[in-house]
Parts: structure tokens; sequence; C-alpha cells
């Protein structure tokens, strides 16, 4: 057998093994998105059951239809929480990118003492779990006048207060931008600000769109603070825990199609920011990523 027989033999069998392995792979992550996809299919489907609104052992609806849809709309809350949600995750992404972005340019391009202490010390702080604080930040909060019906500003607080901590990704993807485009603009005149913005954001639009996400999805889907803080007073409820409220032992009976409506329609604007920013998200994230 010649050299080029064995060749030829060895690559049929290295394209066999890689066929195979692709082949269980596919099959693993297949079997895996089905399992995944199962709660969310079924909270689809439940949600245009009509017969009955309590819990039942089958998925596939015996009559369709829109009742709970319109129902959700007009006869309960929810559009009080949802605007809640809303106007809060808004904010939130708003002010929690400008602090998150400067602080990451400032901790990248400016060097001044106590930079590497600053920095240890947020990522160290970090890393403890907001809910160690949830007693102090509600004496706080209720000394301000910002529980219950008054929530949302005081969540808007809190989800802000921290941001500038959540500068790690954002600094690693400054860092890749070269700084000669700093010292070019700043010989022509430039300010710092000026720079930030005219310069180093229109090139950073991955990570702005990815700090925008992260920012909004946080008070988007927040639960235990959120119920904490609004202590189930409607007027200052989020969607989570209005939702939350429904699967009670005295109303899950009455609201459980309601509430898998309330699901369904809570996760359209996710869904759909994630399959339109999907490429930037993941660039945003790997970009930060390559330096520290």
């Amino acid at each position: 057998m010649t050299n080029l027989e064995n060749t030829q033999k060895r690559h049929m069998k290295q394209s066999t093994k890689n066929t195979l392995g692709n082949t269980v792979i596919y099959c693993i992550l297949i079997l895996m998105s089905i399992i995944w996809l199962i709660p969310f299919v079924s909270i689809v489907l439940q949600s245009f059951r009509v017969e009955t609104t309590m819990m039942v052992g089958y998925v596939i609806p015996k009559q369709w239809g829109l009742d709970n849809y319109i129902k959700l709309f007009t006869e309960t809350p929810f559009l009080k929480w949802y605007f809640n949600t809303f106007i809060i995750a808004v904010i939130v992404a708003i002010v929690q990118t400008i602090i998150v972005l400067s602080m990451s340019y400032t901790l990248s391009r400016l060097r001044f003492k106590g930079r590497k202490v600053l920095m240890n010390f947020m990522l160290v702080l970090g890393m403890f779990p907001g809910f160690l604080t949830m007693i102090v930040l509600y004496t706080v909060l209720k000394d301000l006048n910002m529980i219950m019906e008054h929530a949302v500003p005081g969540l808007i607080l809190v989800y802000v207060a921290s941001s500038g901590m959540g500068y790690y990704i954002s600094k690693g993807f400054f860092d890749t931008i070269p700084k000669s485009l700093d010292e070019a603009a700043r010989i022509d005149g430039a300010t710092r600000l000026q720079v930030f913005y005219q310069i180093i954001m229109p090139l950073s639009k991955p990570i702005v769109i990815y700090t925008i996400l992260t920012a909004f999805l946080a008070p988007w889907g927040d639960f235990i603070f959120a119920r904490y803080i609004s202590n189930f007073n409607s007027a200052g409820m989020n969607v989570a825990v209005g939702l939350w409220s429904w699967l009670q032992k005295d109303t899950i009976a009455q609201r459980y199609t309601l509430f898998c409506a309330g699901g369904v329609v809570v996760a359209i604007p996710i869904t759909i920011l994630f399959i339109a920013l999907q490429k930037y998200y993941v660039e945003g994230v790997t970009g930060g990523a390559v330096k520290g």
C-alpha cells in the first residue's frame, strides 16, 4: 500500500470520527434545547387556554382564545406593573450606561494615585451579593419615603447607586482602542469630554449596546429586592412581583392562565431586543474580555 493510500485512509478515518462526534454533539444540543424550551412552549400554549383558568394536567388547550390577554389588560393592574417596570428599566439603562462607560473610560485612560486600589476594591466589593444589604437599604428608603407605593424611585436609586462597580468589561473593551487616537485628538485641541463622546463612543458601539442591554435586563427581571421594597403594594410592584402574587394559594385557581399570558407579554420585548442586538452583545462581551 502506497503512502498516498495510507494518507487517504487516515483522512477518511479522521473524517468519519469528526462526523460521528459532530452528530453526537448536535443530538445532545437538540435534546437540551427541547428540554429547555418545553416550559416556555407550555406557558405560551396555556396562555391561550380559555376552558378553565386553573392548572390542568394537559398542555394543549381544548378551547383556544384571547380571553386571557383581554382580561390581562382590562381587568387587572398588569399595565400599571408593566409601566412601573418599563420606567425603571429605561431610566436605569440610560443612567447606568453613562456612569459605567464614563468610569470605564476614566480607569482605562487616566493614571492617578490609588487607581489600582480603587479598581481592586470595587471588584472585591462586587463579589458580595446585594441582598446582604437589603435590611439597611430598606431602612434608608423607608426614611426617604421610597417604599411600597413609592417603590419605583427607590428601586431606581438603588439600581444606579453602585453602577460604577460594573466597569470591568467596558474597561477591557476601551483598552483595545489605541490611545494614539486620544493623543491625536488632544493635540488638535479636543477636551477629554470631546474625545470620549466624539472619538471613542462611535468606535464602541458593541460595548455601548452590551451595557445598555445588561442595565435594562437587571431591573426588568428583578424579583427579590423589588418584592421586599414594594411590600405587596400594587402601586409599587413591578411585573415580576405582580405576576408572582397571582400564584398564591388563594388566587392561583383564578389567575394561572392570566399569569401565563403576562409571562408571554413580559418576554416579548426582551426576546426582540436580543434577536436584534445579539451581534453587538456578543462583540461587547468578547471585546471586553481581551484585556483586564
